[in-house]
């Protein structure tokens, strides 16, 4: 069984590390796509917003199938379809061909974002201790490796589709046959029972209560990553002087630390509980956004985004990891894929609202003063720690410990 487990957490580690690339590789050639459909300025914030709205129709969806279809399912045909479509964006030549490869992407990412943290959290249940963290660390790596692509078919001036193909023929068979080893670890929609109804099919419905400290928290984590993502290099260069390449540099700085992050998180999980490292990390990006926000100059900038990149790389993943976990203590199975679900639809919404946010208050106000608004909302998530405390362990330490009844169940029962 152990094998199994192991099996099986390296198969989802790559579908993440292959996510990872594929959208970084559609949001790093932008302009690159926007050139080659003649899509105007006015019209490219629609089709931009488009993705993360359809992304949260597919979330919405995933809540809905895994009542009857195992998530490892979900996934297997969900990550194909994305990688299938970030070709088809770069293949195509006509508007109509862009949002009809944007939407397949969309909607296929909303679901493959849901039933992985899905399998993240339930094979953290089997384990008995912190891994989430380690994947969202794979995903990172592969948002470095797509943006490093992405940057080289840019500089050798490659067609998007010269630049896509070979990363999606190489990772689509990987993926399908990675995805025979996923772990559907106390999955509801496990084996069906002798009555054909899925076992676990009777686990609670999620009441929305224990799960809004945890979507406030997703929601301004992603608040924060898309102003770095999105306004980094703008702010480095127009508001701390920096040249144009500098200014590139607070992003690439940012991921590197959000890897390095992740791959020590789940020890300081493991250590010191969840509680204290959301704390830290919510504490540390608060600090982070300050030090951008009152920088001199463009070098202590880059020091406040590298802390950011410190501080917000926790947070996401121990969030979807104590949804989980709260919805199977309070409910059963049948809920702990339907918060994951329910959860990962405040990504998007985060998402969507972070940059437009940043933008409109740096032209009404300044951006300065724009950095210290998803400052004031990370501290907010500090407030919302103790949500990450596992319920027998409300009153202690914070620790997660293992639930002896969780270990050893796999996708088929074992």
């Amino acid at each position: 069984m152990t094998d199994v487990l192991r099996r099986g957490r390296a198969s989802l580690a790559f579908s993440f590390f292959a996510q990872g690339v594929a959208f970084a590789l559609l949001v790093t050639r932008i302009p690159a796509i926007q050139g080659r459909y003649g899509v105007s300025d006015a019209l490219l914030p629609v089709f931009l917003a488009a993705v993360p709205i359809l992304a949260g129709v597919g979330s919405t969806a995933t809540e809905q199938l895994v009542k009857r279809v195992r998530p490892s399912r979900l996934l297997r045909w969900s990550q194909p379809v994305v990688l299938l479509s970030l070709l088809g964006v770069g293949a195509g030549d006509r508007v109509a061909e862009l949002a009809v490869a944007l939407a397949a992407f969309g909607l296929a990412v909303g679901m493959l974002d849901a039933s992985m943290n899905m399998l993240g959290v339930s094979l953290q249940r089997a384990y008995g201790r912190s891994i989430m963290l380690g994947f969202h660390a794979v995903y990172s790596l592969g948002g470095i490796l797509g943006a490093s692509l992405a940057w080289a078919g840019a500089h050798w001036h490659l067609a998007l589709w010269v630049s896509y193909l070979p990363v999606v023929a190489v990772l689509l068979p990987a993926v399908l046959v990675g995805s025979r080893w996923y772990v559907d670890a106390g999955s509801p929609a496990a084996p069906e029972k002798a009555d054909g109804k899925a076992a676990g099919e009777g686990g609670g419905t999620v009441v929305f209560r224990l799960l809004l400290p945890l979507c406030l928290v997703m929601t301004f984590a992603y608040i924060g990553d898309s102003t770095v993502s999105n306004w980094s290099a703008k702010y480095l260069q127009d508001t701390l002087g920096s040249s144009e390449q500098l200014a590139t540099v607070p992003y690439n700085v940012y991921m590197v630390t959000t890897l390095l992050g992740r791959a020590l998180g789940d020890t300081g999980v493991r250590r010191f509980g969840a509680v204290a490292v959301v704390r830290l990390g919510a504490l540390v990006a608060a600090l982070g956004f300050a030090v951008v926000a009152g920088a001199p100059g463009p070098w202590v900038g880059m020091l406040g985004f590298t802390l950011l990149g410190l501080g917000l790389c926790v947070l996401v993943p121990q969030t979807f990891a104590a949804a989980g976990r709260h919805a199977f203590d309070n409910y059963g199975p049948g809920a702990s894929d339907q918060a994951v679900a329910r959860l990962n639809i405040f990504n998007y919404v985060g998402f969507l609202v972070g940059s437009p946010l940043v933008g409109a208050l740096g032209d009404a106000w300044s951006y300065r003063g724009a950095m210290l608004v998803p400052m004031a909302l990370v501290l907010v998530t500090s407030v919302c720690a103790g949500s990450f405390a596992p319920r027998a362990d409300r009153y202690g330490d914070g620790h997660e410990r293992p639930r002896t009844a969780d270990v050893g169940r796999g996708s088929n029962g074992l």
